[in-house]
């Protein structure tokens, strides 16, 4: 992941909002397409475009997909912003 495929994924709100929700926790496609105006095929290509810049993880449960945030993403992210603190 580069930080600009990162910062591409988070310019959208309605992913920002997905973060959010995965911030409190892991979801499926259907508990975050509830808090959208958006349908569920829509949440799942938001979800796709977080899960390849590295923001998001996703593991299989039977029949059903669980979302979360991927911390290992966010500290890459983390890494790179903090480089210009440090100058």
């Amino acid at each position: 992941m580069s930080p600009a495929d990162a910062f591409i994924a988070i310019a959208d709100a309605n992913r920002r909002h997905l973060l959010e929700e995965l911030r409190r926790g892991p979801k499926t496609v259907n508990q975050l397409a509830a808090g959208l105006p958006v349908s569920r095929p829509a949440v799942s290509q938001h979800l796709k475009v977080l899960l390849d810049a590295g923001l998001v993880s996703a593991r299989a449960e039977g029949t059903k997909r669980f979302y979360a945030v991927s911390t290992s993403g966010f500290m890459h992210l983390n890494i790179w912003l903090d480089q210009f603190w440090e100058s």
